[in-house]
């Protein structure tokens, strides 16, 4: 009994300790976190914040601690070792990157199923199948960069768990699929908007996210869900000619994993999604905190930021309504679609990269370079 006291003392004070990053790197499940990680992970995660990581790359880190804490626990029965040996690395592959048609046949091929059903049952696994393997190598790289943060070497540079990694991607050849398989370009974004037909609270909070994150050069998700009206500034309205002037507005987005020192990344909007933001802000009463929040049954404006899958769902949700296939939008078309939308409207690269904060080149350039495939010379053979 007493030992039982001790342990729930103990998540206690790790739940306390994880609100102190929550001002920095918003938690959703708190909770949840306090009984999975341990003492160290928290310890770690707090000396993360400390040194100044950006937070999209910190959520990614708490979401992959969690979920390896969670793996470890449901594959070996205890917390995960630091550093891990290599055996526990080969068998964290084994258990994620593996030939569905050889399970057919050999039941203790993959994961086994009661790792799988345990993972189900706490929310960590949904899909069916092998993980992608992008995914296997981002928790890996994540779990490296945590052992490193311990002062630990690890096993991640082994030729055996590389060779592993290899074999098992070939043996299993996965097709890329886009985040969004449509982007969410402005005549698309003009048939969601469309389907606001009230001025009812969730109306006003849902045409601002979707105009904002948009506007903004196509935030993140997590972006939107985490914005605080702390980072909004207004600016000097913009002049323009023949017309009134348009109002301005500044979203701080802070540091992130590609600024460096005390450099603040800035994104600006102007007119049409200023305004609808305002409107939100006004409707929802809204003077400091979470800028998007949940909105009861009753219609009342919760002081919980809204989550980020929400923003998912919001356009989802649109998107049916404007009777476009659902399954083809996600939040991540709002981002691919600001890129999209630039190019087709002859805005240079470079000029469209300071607004979605794009620092690849490479990446921003294949939207470009779609857009003008699509419309170039050599598409249109037959037309000429």
């Amino acid at each position: 009994m007493a030992k039982a006291k001790q342990s729930l003392t103990a998540v206690e004070r790790r739940a306390e300790e994880l609100d102190t990053i929550a001002a920095v790197l918003p938690i959703e499940r708190r909770d949840e976190l306090a009984e999975l990680l341990t003492d160290q992970d928290v310890e770690t995660l707090r000396h993360l914040v400390n040194q100044g990581m950006g937070d999209n790359t910190l959520r990614a880190l708490t979401s992959d601690l969690a979920y390896l804490e969670a793996w470890g626990m449901a594959a070996t029965g205890r917390s995960l070792p630091w550093p891990a040996p290599e055996a526990l690395l080969l068998k964290f592959v084994a258990h994620h990157l593996w030939d569905p048609q050889r399970r057919e046949t050999d039941a203790d091929h993959g994961m086994p199923a009661d790792v799988d059903e345990n993972l189900r049952r706490q929310g960590f696994l949904r899909s069916v199948g092998p993980h992608a393997p992008s995914t296997v190598r981002r928790r890996l790289a994540n779990w490296s960069t945590l052992t490193k943060w311990r002062g630990l070497d690890g096993a991640f540079a082994s030729p055996a768990l590389k060779s592993a990694i290899r074999l098992a991607v070939r043996a299993v050849p996965r097709t890329r699929r886009r985040k969004s398989a449509k982007a969410v370009t402005g005549d698309i974004l003009a048939k969601l908007l469309a389907t606001y037909s009230t001025d009812s609270l969730r109306d006003v909070r849902d045409r601002a996210i979707l105009m904002v994150a948009f506007a903004s050069g196509g935030r993140r998700r997590s972006e939107i869900a985490g914005l605080r009206r702390e980072q909004l500034s207004d600016e000097p309205p913009i002049e323009v000619p023949d017309g009134p002037p348009l109002p301005s507005l500044a979203i701080h987005l802070g540091r992130t994993k590609t600024t460096t020192g005390e450099r603040d990344d800035v994104v600006y909007l102007t007119g049409r999604p200023v305004e609808a933001l305002n409107a939100w802000l006004v409707a929802a009463k809204i003077d400091r905190g979470s800028v998007f929040r949940a909105i009861g049954r009753s219609g009342t404006v919760s002081r919980r930021a809204l989550d980020p899958q929400s923003i998912n769902a919001i356009i989802k949700q649109r998107a049916e309504m404007a009777g476009l296939d659902s399954g083809e939008f996600s939040a991540h078309g709002l981002r691919s679609g600001y890129l999209t939308e630039a190019a087709n409207r002859g805005i240079p690269l470079p000029e469209a990269m300071e607004q979605s904060r794009h620092k690849s080149v490479q990446q921003a350039s294949r939207y470009y370079d779609d857009a003008q495939r699509r419309s170039g010379r050599a598409a249109r053979l037959l037309e000429l």
